[in-house]
C-alpha cells in the first residue's frame, strides 16, 4: 500500500495537501519515526520528536526554508523536520556512524539554520539572524521553537528580554509539553502549566476567539478586537508575564490539531507588529500509547530496546549507576551530603535518589550555572553538595566554578558523566575539555577512576575534602570491579603502580587505565617491558612516582580522553620539564583537536589510537625511534572542523 509519506521529499510537497491528509501524514510519520527507532535500536529521541510532528508539518507549510530560518532548541525533536527536508532516505543512519546527526547540524543541510544540542540557544541564535536580517536590508522570517524545560534556561530569558527591548519582529513558539527530559521544575513551568489546567480560561479563550473570528477583518476592527481578547485574558490568567518582555502573547493552541495551528500561525504573520510568543500545546509521546504512558523512559530511543533473554547475565552496572548508588549511600550516612543537578535526574542516574531522598537532591532545572553557585551556597553553611553535571554541560557553568567556587575555595564535588568520547550524542555532548578547563584554576582537584570502585573512592575522598574536587567518569560501563564494599578514603594527589617494567611506562588517566594494562601485555608479548601507572589524580600530580618513572624508564606515554591542550599530558610534561627530565622522551596520547561526530566510543578510541592496540602501536613506535612524527588524524571524513 502506499503512503502519502512517500510522496512527500520537499516542503513544498505540503502545500497541496487537504486537512485529512495532512492528518494521515501525521499518522504515518508517527509509524515512521517509531520504525526508525526501534530498527536501530538506539535511534535517538523518541517521545519530542512524536509530540511535534503537527507542528513541524505546519510551520514547513507556512515559512520557506531555508530562506526562512526555523531554529530548535536543543533540536531533538528535529527528526520530522530531517524527513521533510530532503532526508527521509537517510533517517535510518540517524545517529549512527557516518550516518545523520541526532540533532540539528549546519554542516548537513542548508535547512537547518543553526546546529544544538544544549538548551536554551534558540532564542538568541533567532535574535542575531534577525538583528542581521535587518541590518542587510534581507527579507525573510524568523522562528524559534524552544520548549518549556528549556525556558528554565537563563539565556533564554535573556534572549527574552532582549529581543522585547529591540522590538524585533520574530516569532517564539513555546513547544509547552510540561516536560525536558525529566518533569520541568520551578515557578516559571508551574505558571505556565496553570494555563494547560485552567478550564475557565481555555473555555473563554475558546468563546472569545469565536466572537473575534465572526468580526469584520478591518484594521481598526481587529486590533480592537485583539485588546477585548487581551483584557478578558489578563483577568483570568497572568499571560502578561510575556508581554513584560515585550511580546504580544497567543495562546494557547493545540498543538496536534493541524487546522488550528496553522490558522493561527497564518493570521500571527499577517498582524504582528512586534515580537510575538506563540504558546502551543503538545503532548511528549503523542500518538503512541506507550510513550505517552512513560515520557521520561520514551525520551529515548532505548524505550524500544529488547529486553534480555531469560538466564542472561545482568549487564554490568553503568557508572552513572554506581554514582547514584554511592550517592545514595553517602546521603544515608552523612546528614551533610546532598546531590545537585541541572534537569538530568535521569542521566546522571539520581532519579531513585530523588525518588528516595527527594529533600536531599535537587533538580535546579536547565541552569547549570546557578546550580553550581546554589552548590557554593549550600556548602558555604557546612553542607557537602555533589553537583551531578555532565563534562560537556559544565562547560555552561565555568564562570560560577571559577568566580563562586575556586575564588572562594569552597568545597564543592564535580561529578562529571560522560567525560571523554561520548558516543552517539556527537559533537555537541563530546566531553574534551574538562580537564584542561578545571586542571587551570586554583584550588581544584582533578581526578578520574580506572573503574567502578575507585570511581566510589573518589567520590567519598571529594566529600571529606575541604576544597573543590573534580571527578570525571564516562558513559557506559566499567570492567566490572566490585560495587559492595566499603568506600575508602583515596590520598589526594597519589597514582598507583600497578605493573612495573623497564623498557617503558605508560600512564592512564581515568577510562585509560584499563587499555594502557591490556597494551602492557600486548607489548610484553612483542618483549617490551612496560610499567602501567593510574594516574587518578591530573591535579594535584604524583610528582615522585612519576619522576622516577621517568629516571627508570626514560619513556613515558600519557594516555586521557581529553584534547591535548592543558590536558593531563602537559602536566607531565611540565613537570618534567621543571626537573631537569625533558630529555625524557615523552609521548602524549589524547583527543584530536577536532570537532568530533557522532560514533561508537569504542571506534573512536580505536581511530585515534587510545584502544590497547593503539597504545602499544605507538609505544613501540616511540622505541624504535619513531616517534618524531606528527600525529595525523586516521579518518578525517569522520570529522569536522
Amino acid at each position: 500500500m502506499t503512503r502519502l509519506l512517500d510522496s512527500i521529499d520537499t516542503p513544498h510537497d505540503l502545500r497541496g495537501l487537504t486537512y485529512p491528509q495532512l492528518d494521515q501524514l501525521a499518522h504515518e510519520m508517527r509509524e515512521f519515526l517509531v520504525d526508525c527507532v526501534h530498527g536501530i535500536g538506539d535511534g535517538g529521541h523518541l517521545a519530542s520528536n512524536l509530540g511535534v510532528v503537527e507542528l513541524s508539518i505546519v510551520l514547513h507549510r507556512l515559512f520557506d526554508t531555508p530562506k526562512d530560518k526555523i531554529i530548535w532548541d536543543v533540536s531533538h525533536q528535529v527528526y520530522v523536520h530531517k524527513i521533510l527536508t530532503g532526508r527521509k532516505q537517510r533517517m535510518g543512519t540517524i545517529r549512527q556512524y557516518r550516518g545523520l546527526s541526532g540533532f540539528s547540524d549546519r554542516n548537513e543541510s542548508s535547512h537547518d539554520a543553526f546546529g544544538a544540542g544544549h538548551a536554551g540557544t534558540s532564542i538568541s541564535a533567532a535574535v542575531g539572524m534577525a538583528v542581521a536580517r535587518d541590518l542587510k536590508g534581507e527579507d525573510f522570517e524568523v522562528v524559534a521553537i524552544i520548549g518549556d524545560g528549556a525556558m528554565t534556561a537563563g539565556m533564554a530569558l535573556e534572549a527574552m528580554n532582549h529581543a522585547g527591548h529591540l522590538n524585533e519582529d520574530l516569532i517564539v513558539i513555546l513547544n509547552d509539553n510540561a516536560m525536558s527530559i525529566s518533569p520541568n521544575v520551578g515557578a516559571l513551568s508551574r505558571n505556565i502549566n496553570k494555563l494547560r489546567v485552567d478550564p475557565l480560561y481555555r473555555n473563554a479563550k475558546r468563546e472569545i476567539g469565536t466572537f473575534v473570528e465572526h468580526l469584520p477583518l478591518g484594521k481598526q476592527v481587529w486590533q480592537g478586537a485583539k485588546r477585548v481578547k487581551a483584557s478578558v485574558r489578563d483577568l483570568l490568567v497572568p499571560a502578561s508575564f510575556w508581554e513584560q518582555f515585550g511580546f504580544e502573547y497567543y495562546g494557547p493552541v493545540d498543538g496536534h490539531n493541524i487546522h488550528e495551528l496553522e490558522a493561527t500561525i497564518a493570521q500571527i504573520k499577517k498582524v504582528r507588529t512586534k515580537p510575538v510568543l506563540l504558546h502551543v500545546l503538545t503532548e511528549k509521546g503523542h500518538g503512541v500509547p506507550e510513550a505517552v504512558a512513560d515520557p521520561i523512559k520514551s525520551h529515548s530511543g532505548t524505550f524500544w530496546l529488547k529486553q534480555a533473554k531469560p538466564g542472561a547475565p545482568a549487564p554490568l552496572p553503568t557508572y552513572s549507576q554506581v554514582f547514584a548508588q554511592a550517592t545514595q549511600e553517602l546521603i544515608e550516612a552523612d546528614s551533610r551530603v546532598v546531590a545537585v543537578t541541572a534537569a538530568m535526574l535521569e542521566g546522571t542516574g539520581l532519579a531513585p535518589v530523588h525518588a528516595r531522598h527527594p529533600e536531599r537532591v535537587f533538580d535546579v532545572g536547565i541552569a547549570e550555572q546557578h546550580a553550581v553557585t546554589f552548590a557554593a551556597g549550600l556548602a558555604t553553611q557546612g553542607i557537602r553538595p555533589i553537583a551531578a553535571i555532565y563534562s560537556t554541560f559544565l562547560q555552561r557553568g565555568f564562570d560560577s566554578v571559577v568566580h563562586d567556587v575556586c575564588v572562594q575555595n569552597i568545597p564543592v564535588v564535580f561529578a562529571m558523566d560522560r567525560a571523554g568520547f561520548v558516543g552517539d550524542d556527537g559533537k555537541t555532548h563530546q566531553g574534551f575539555i574538562d580537564i584542561s578547563f578545571l586542571r587551570c584554576l586554583p584550588n581544584m582537584v582533578v581526578s578520574a577512576p580506572k573503574d567502578e570502585k575507585e570511581l566510589r573512592d573518589l567520590l567519598y575522598t571529594g566529600v571529606m575534602h575541604d576544597t573543590p574536587f573534580a571527578l570525571r567518569f564516562p558513559r557506559g560501563s566499567g570492567p566490572g570491579a566490585p560495587t559492595d564494599l566499603p568506600m575508602e578514603l583515596v590520598p589526594i594527589g597519589e597514582a598507583e603502580l600497578l605493573r612495573k617494567g623497564t623498557d617503558v611506562t605508560l600512564i592512564g588517566f581515568g577510562v585509560c587505565v584499563n587499555e594502557c594494562e591490556k597494551a602492557a601485555t600486548i607489548l610484553e608479548e612483542a618483549g617490551i617491558s612496560a610499567s602501567v601507572v593510574n594516574a587518578r589524580f591530573a591535579k594535584p600530580l604524583d610528582e615522585q612516582l612519576i619522576l622516577a618513572e621517568a629516571r627508570s624508564t626514560g619513556a613515558i606515554v600519557t594516555v586521557e580522553e581529553n584534547v591535548r591542550a592543558g590536558g593531563f599530558g602537559e602536566a607531565v610534561l611540565d613537570l618534567l620539564a621543571d626537573n631537569g627530565l625533558a630529555g625524557s622522551w615523552l609521548l602524549g596520547l589524547s583527543m584530536p583537536d577536532l570537532i568530533l561526530d557522532h560514533g561508537p566510543q569504542a571506534t573512536f578510541r580505536r581511530l585515534w589510537q587510545l584502544d590497547a592496540a593503539g597504545i602499544a602501536e605507538r609505544a613501540r613506535e616511540a622505541l624504535a625511534g619513531r616517534a618524531g612524527r606528527p600525529i595525523e588524524p586516521v579518518a578525517p571524513a569522520l570529522v569536522s572542523a
